[in-house]
């Protein structure tokens, strides 16, 4: 709407809207209210989240005797352009979530909060509050109080319908406890935990096979998939958290798991050898599980070389355990008792010619 001459203009013509933003905010409350502790203090609406560092009392599962944080920041890249054309905003919060949380453990630690800053191009609280919902439900699932979050509504920026978000998650581990790696030796398992599928990693490349040179829609079945392109590519990332802990918790970290690793961007090849000290690399055997449907139909229908496939997804491992061999078999029903799909993936052995990571 084009102002009249001399009249005085308004911010909501300018293309923010804080009645808009007011709405919105009052919808999201109990979504981080839900994610709240005993350890989350002061009243909701603050400038900043407060979270009381009692690391020593009985609410923890267990006692720091000297804690040391642990941070990381993530987003879920172009998996949000499937949400959008879908119009379905419920579930790329758990994967904002899990991307962060799921690197978090890597190294020991147990997620504290999490928040999030979502950047739109008009703001629609029903719409966001569907985002915030899904974020909402990867903390509770986490075991992270959403600690508070950001939204920018910026026209100038992005176009109609699009959006970005990230997120930013704080943990805590025991310094004795932090796992780099560094103990993995000869012999040693490694473990694989079932992926979900594409979980939010290589979506460039799955948009162009799909939409651009297959010319599908979100809305077209894939038989393969029991379900739609769209819901099979917002199949949200999983989180790890729970079942991770589970086995740290058990085996009281006492060195029997030496090493972890998030298959995230890079898939195997690229992650695995960030954990693994030098010299040492991880026979992989590839029959030891079975590859999802739309690792299959990607390969197939780019066509893209089996070995850029590995370069590029999980192909259904999201993340790996390295353990004391005599431990295996106990790690792995244990895993399967936290509802988890483990699979033996190899064991570690002297590198050949400097690779990391080699194929049985």
């Amino acid at each position: 709407m084009k102002p009249e001459k001399n009249k005085s203009l308004t911010y909501k013509q300018a293309g923010v809207d804080i009645d808009a933003g007011d709405a919105m905010v009052d919808q999201i409350k109990h979504l981080c209210a839900r994610t709240y502790g005993p350890r989350v203090l002061g009243k909701w609406g603050g400038f900043a989240g407060l979270f009381r560092l009692d690391f020593n009392e009985k609410i923890f599962a267990r006692n720091y005797k000297e804690p040391v944080l642990i941070a990381c920041t993530d987003g879920v890249g172009t998996k949000i352009k499937v949400a959008a054309e879908m119009k379905k905003y419920d579930t790329i919060g758990i994967d904002l979530v899990a991307m962060s949380v799921n690197d978090l453990i890597v190294q020991g630690g147990e997620p504290l909060f999490f928040l999030d800053y979502l950047a739109v191009h008009k703001l629609d609280p029903a719409i966001t509050t569907q985002m915030v919902k899904g974020i909402s439900d990867g903390c509770v699932e986490s075991g992270a109080a959403l600690l508070g979050g950001e939204t920018a509504e910026m026209p100038a920026v992005y176009a109609p319908g699009e959006f970005d978000m990230a997120g930013f998650a704080v943990g805590v581990v025991e310094r004795k406890n932090i796992l780099d790696g560094s103990a993995v030796e000869l012999g040693d398992s490694v473990i694989g935990l079932a992926s979900s599928g594409l979980h939010s990693n290589g979506y460039a490349l799955v948009r162009h096979i799909c939409f651009d040179k297959l010319g599908l829609t979100a809305d077209t079945i894939i038989p393969e998939f029991n379900c739609t392109l769209g819901e099979e590519l917002l199949r949200p990332t999983r989180i790890y958290v729970k079942s991770v802990l589970g086995v740290l918790n058990k085996y009281k970290r006492s060195q029997v798991i030496k090493a972890m690793c998030h298959i995230t961007g890079g898939g195997l090849p690229g992650n695995l050898p960030r954990v693994l000290p030098d010299g040492l690399a991880v026979k992989i055997k590839r029959d030891a599980w079975t590859v999802p449907p739309i690792f299959k139909y990607l390969q197939k229908h780019g066509p893209v070389d089996v070995e850029e496939m590995f370069n590029v997804f999980n192909m259904g491992i999201g993340y790996v355990l390295v353990a004391r061999p005599k431990f295996t078999r106990s790690i792995m029903t244990h895993l399967r008792g936290l509802g988890e799909q483990p699979c033996f993936l190899g064991k570690i052995k002297k590198a050949a010619n400097g690779s990391q990571v080699e194929w049985a």
